[in-house]
C-alpha cells in the first residue's frame, strides 16, 4: 500500500502524510520506510518527500521483459467471454492491417471469419481502427497517402477525413464501435491496450450478429473496456489522474 500510494504521488507526501492516508502509526511509518530505502525500493527526497527506488525499476523491467500479452489474454477474456456469451479476439497493428493473435470463443453458435494467424485491412476493423488512433492526420495521411481507402463491405470507411473522424472520436471514448464494416450482419466493439510507455500495443474486440448487438451491445462495450485496461495494467500501463 506504501509503494502504490508513493507511486500515484512521487515526491509529495511525507512519513506524516503516508502515515495518515494508510491509518499506520508513525513509528511504524518510520520503520517500514526505512527498510523500503534500505533495499532501493524508495527514495527519500529533498523536503522529506518519497519516490520510488531504483529497485523497483529493476524489478518493473524484469516484469515487463517476462510479459507476454497472449498469456495474460486467455485467463481475463474468458471472464468476459462468460458474460457476454460472445466470441471475443486479441490483435495487433501491422502496418496497415490487423493481425489477430487469438481469439476465446464464447457459446454463440456464430463462427468467425478471422482467425489467429490472419490478417485484415485495419481501416475496416473495430480492433484495427482503436489502434490507429495512436496516429495523428499526418501519419495517417502517410500510411494512406492514397486517401480513398479499401471498402471490404458497403459499409466500410470509404476515406481517410471520415476514417480520421471515427478514430478521433475514438480516443476521446477509449473505444469505438464496428457497424458492419468487416463483414455484413457483424456488429463490434473494441478498446486498446496500453504498454509501461502509454504506448497501444494491442487492442481487445467483441463482435456478434444484430440480434444479439441489440441486446448487449452496452455489457460488451462494459466488458471490452475493463479487459483492455486489465491487460493494459498487466502490460504496466499506470492511467495518470487530473489534478
Amino acid at each position: 500500500m506504501i509503494i502504490k500510494l508513493i507511486a500515484e504521488k512521487p515526491n509529495i507526501l511525507r512519513l506524516i502524510d503516508i502515515s495518515k492516508s494508510l491509518g499506520i502509526n508513525k513509528s511504524t511509518m518510520y520503520s517500514i520506510l526505512s527498510t523500503l530505502e534500505s533495499v532501493g525500493w524508495v527514495v527519500k527526497e529533498k523536503g522529506d518527500t518519497y519516490s520510488l527506488g531504483p529497485a523497483i525499476g529493476m524489478l518493473s523491467s524484469a516484469y515487463f521483459r517476462q510479459f507476454n500479452i497472449l498469456q495474460a489474454f486467455y485467463p481475463q477474456a474468458i471472464k468476459s467471454v462468460r458474460k457476454i456469451e460472445e466470441n471475443i479476439q486479441l490483435g495487433i497493428l501491422n502496418g496497415k492491417n490487423i493481425l489477430y493473435l487469438a481469439k476465446e470463443e464464447g457459446n454463440s453458435p456464430v463462427r468467425l471469419l478471422t482467425d489467429p494467424g490472419m490478417n485484415f485491412p485495419a481501416h475496416a476493423t473495430g480492433i484495427g481502427k482503436i489502434q490507429l488512433s495512436q496516429y495523428n492526420y499526418s501519419q495517417l495521411k502517410e500510411l494512406y497517402p492514397e486517401k480513398q481507402l479499401e471498402r471490404v463491405t458497403p459499409y466500410t470507411v470509404k476515406d481517410l477525413d471520415e476514417l480520421w473522424v471515427q478514430i478521433d472520436t475514438a480516443k476521446q471514448q477509449g473505444y469505438i464501435y464496428d457497424h458492419q464494416e468487416a463483414v455484413p450482419e457483424f456488429f463490434c466493439v473494441a478498446a486498446p491496450i496500453y504498454n509501461q510507455d502509454n504506448k497501444i500495443i494491442a487492442a481487445v474486440s467483441c463482435t456478434m450478429l444484430e440480434n444479439s448487438w441489440k441486446v448487449k451491445r452496452d455489457l460488451a462495450r462494459e466488458e471490452i473496456v475493463k479487459l483492455a485496461q486489465e491487460l493494459s495494467t498487466q502490460a504496466g500501463y499506470i492511467k495518470l489522474q487530473a489534478n
